[in-house]
């Protein structure tokens, strides 16, 4: 099955800002477009809007003059559902209500041929629930665009229940034929990018509501430490509180009130009090004219230590060792296994994130997960009330002496981007055992739908199998209300190539 022909027209239905983005990246692909809203006039400027925007293009020699006036000639304002006749595909952008959508839908299949593709750009609506209104459901697919959709590369091709595999593929091919980089899954709750997005929120809310850190010192982790392009509280400032929260809600309605989507009550007080982010001026942050932006907690200077003792198989962590001995610090490695760890010449020890707390331990710091520990330009630190205070002078003192800038945080099991990570994981691979999307697509999705620097799967292989299974175990014990549980296909993931003896 091969994209749609380029001479065929393509209606978009809904002219609100994703609805134009949709018809521009179809008019810019070469195919005629006819744009319908249900308010008199609005397709009209709809369509002048689209206009101007090519204009821009010009302007930046994006587009040249000719191609602009051959698509300005292939775009017309329709005036009733039945200007869209012999369109071959037809998108709806409209209002997100299920009974709106499904009574569009309804009225179309009274007038477009039956071999039209229909599609819905629902982000939070069940397809299937979309397309059993339809006399035939099969011709009905999910074409999920991200905002804005011209510059946005991916699409979701999201088949639901009854969607035929012909008609997902069609809408597959035709994706790509327009420049989109797309990738295919199954009806679930929040499809791909915002099932498993989700804790990439919820986490850093969490450590916020623990009172363990606050919004600048978490966001600066995520982007420094975690390689994150924003953080969780300047993105959902810029995207709206609102918006977020309700992708947020509908999730966790959908998953039968799973508390793996738990929404944030510190969120929701957020929106509740009308601070809606960049749009109303406030948010997390101030947006006003005269506003200073929060800074980071960072620590005053420390002094480094003269020496650390590596013990165990470091793990992730192991990539500090070259940039300790660069920055002209002694590692003694001791190989026995006394666990996973460095110990400081104040005999106290410095651990990766695994989930543990500091305070059941005599004297320990523990410091979080990085994408790359080289190029990170601040780590986070925390430590417990009974952490020796030269035990962390000295944890301080040897990250700066590395380049970094350092936050010390609460006492958090899994700091902030370990948790984070591990829980994204464990989201990856039960949507793959549930047959949501490949491996593949998942971490194309996070790449191109979040700008997140690393899929999930390719961060899993380079934590090593185990990890994330071992963070969130240990993050279960603390919080047993399932929120951190393990999924059974991270679990058979970290188990699978181990041999055992004997039988059960």
């Amino acid at each position: 099955m091969t994209a749609l022909d380029l001479s065929s027209p393509v209606a978009v239905v809904g002219t609100g800002t994703m609805g134009q983005g949709i018809a521009q990246v179809a008019l810019v692909a070469g195919h005629p477009v006819r744009l319908y809203d249900a308010v008199p006039g609005r397709a009209d400027a709809a369509a002048e809007a689209i206009g101007a925007r090519l204009d821009r293009l010009v302007e930046k020699d994006r587009l040249t003059g000719a191609d602009r006036d051959a698509a300005r000639a292939r775009l017309h304002a329709a005036g009733s559902l039945t200007d869209l006749a012999d369109c071959v595909l037809v998108v709806e952008a409209v209002l997100e209500q299920l009974d709106v959508k499904q009574q569009l839908f309804r009225d179309l299949e009274d007038i477009v041929h039956e071999d039209c593709l229909l599609a819905t750009n629902t982000s939070s609506l069940s397809v299937t629930a979309i397309g059993g209104a339809l006399r035939n459901p099969g011709r009905l697919v999910g074409l999920h665009f991200f905002n804005p959709a011209p510059l946005l590369p991916l699409v979701e091709v999201v088949s639901g229940f009854a969607t035929d595999v012909t008609s997902a593929t069609r809408a597959y091919e035709t994706a790509r034929a327009w420049g989109k980089t797309p990738v295919a899954c199954a009806d679930t709750p929040g499809f791909i990018v915002n099932r498993i997005a989700r804790p990439f929120y919820a986490e850093a809310f969490a450590v916020y509501e623990a009172q363990a850190a606050d919004p600048a010192t978490i966001d600066a982790i995520l982007r420094e430490s975690g390689g994150f392009r924003m953080g969780a509280f300047e993105l959902t400032d810029l995207i709206g509180q609102d918006v977020n929260e309700s992708v947020t809600h509908s999730v966790w309605q959908s998953f039968f009130q799973d508390v793996r989507f738990t929404p944030s009550l510190a969120q929701r007080r957020l929106v509740e009090s009308g601070r809606l982010g960049r749009k109303t001026g406030h948010g997390w942050y101030d947006y006003g004219d005269d506003a200073e932006r929060p800074e980071p907690h960072t620590a005053e200077k420390a002094q480094a230590p003269a020496y650390v003792v590596a013990e165990g198989d470091l793990g992730p962590a192991s990539e500090l060792l070259p940039l300790i001995r660069e920055a002209g610090i002694q590692v003694r490695e001791d190989e026995e296994d006394h666990g996973t760890r460095f110990v400081l010449p104040s005999g106290g020890q410095l651990v990766l994130a695994d989930g543990q707390t500091s305070v059941e331990f005599r004297d320990v710091v523990y410091f979080d997960l990085a994408l790359d520990y080289r190029k990170a330009t601040r780590i986070a630190l925390s430590a417990s009330q009974d952490t020796v205070p030269q035990t962390l002078s000295e944890a301080i003192g040897l990250f700066q002496a590395l380049g970094k800038d350092v936050s010390v945080i609460g006492d958090v099991p899994g700091m902030i981007v370990a948790r984070t990570v591990a829980r994204i994981v464990d989201l990856a691979h039960d949507a793959v055992a549930k047959g949501v999307a490949t491996e593949e697509d998942i971490d194309t999705a996070m790449r191109l739908g979040v700008n997140y620097p690393l899929g999930p799967f390719e961060w899993s292989r380079r934590l090593g199998k185990d990890w994330s299974y071992d963070v969130l175990d240990e993050l279960h014990l603390r919080e047993p209300s399932g929120r951190f549980a393990p999924s059974l296909a991270l679990y058979r993931h970290a188990n699978a190539s181990e041999k055992r003896e004997g039988t059960p």
